[in-house]
């Protein structure tokens, strides 16, 4: 691979990184939401809808690492 799309995939990755860094506080500040949470309205309806979006965000997360390990390895 030449160093132009070597260095155009770093951008990429720095993109990633940042977008993933972004997740990562939003996930953190859902968390803490949920944690918050009286213990009245644990295991309903609204409870059960933010433990499923730290979920789908967390799997977000980590299609994202698994993007920027796989971009690494294509760069080797």
């Amino acid at each position: 691979m030449n160093k132009p799309r070597r260095k155009a995939l770093q951008g990429i990755i720095d993109q990633l990184e940042e977008l993933k860094g972004a997740l990562e506080e939003i996930l953190s500040e859902e968390e803490e939401y949920r944690d918050n949470m009286p213990e009245n309205m644990q295991g309903g309806e609204k409870y059960e809808k933010v433990e499923e979006a730290i979920s789908n965000i967390d799997d977000a997360v980590s299609t994202i690492e698994d993007v920027i390990s796989s971009i690494e390895a294509a760069t080797e």
